[in-house]
């Protein structure tokens, strides 16, 4: 089987909204479901239909989220040998060189990426890009709305 690159803090948020989902989640829809059918008729309970179909999208969360722990491979960056080059769970600053402007991004697994937060996943053009390469590399990354260059001015574990 196929392991995931996953954080410490990515499967630690995992392993909290899996907690939450078993312990508070569950338990909320079943008692709306208990609710919903001391109301009645069943077939034309719209409180009983929505408590249901909340009960599947939890339990689907559930069992997506004891798939990706039980494959995930959950790396410390910090315990890596680096030898002076980017690796995954790295934080990278870099000089986009058409416009000038300085970008910080963290590279992560796959769940945890979040553009806003500057968190990407370790599978897009610019992670796959920067992976391996030294501060003072410039890097061309296929990115949808052309080509873009960057130079990667430093990274921290």
């Amino acid at each position: 089987m196929q392991k995931y690159p996953m954080t410490i803090n990515g499967a630690k948020l995992l392993q909290e909204e899996l907690d939450r989902l078993k312990s508070t989640e569950r338990n909320a829809v079943i008692q709306a479901i208990a609710e919903a059918r001391s109301h009645g008729d069943l077939s034309e309970n719209a409180e009983y239909d929505a408590a249901k179909n909340k009960q599947a999208f939890i339990e689907g969360r559930i069992a997506e989220i004891e798939s990706k722990l039980s494959y995930a491979q959950i790396i410390d960056p910090s315990t890596l040998e680096n030898c002076g080059r980017i690796i995954f769970g790295a934080v990278v600053q870099l000089l986009d060189l058409e416009s000038e402007a300085e970008v910080s991004y963290q590279i992560v697994g796959d769940d945890e990426a979040d553009i806003k937060a500057a968190k990407i996943s370790v599978n897009s053009p610019v992670a796959k890009s920067l992976i391996g390469k030294e501060i003072g590399s410039v890097v061309e990354v296929k990115v949808p709305s052309g080509r873009k260059e960057y130079e990667v001015l430093g990274f921290s574990l």
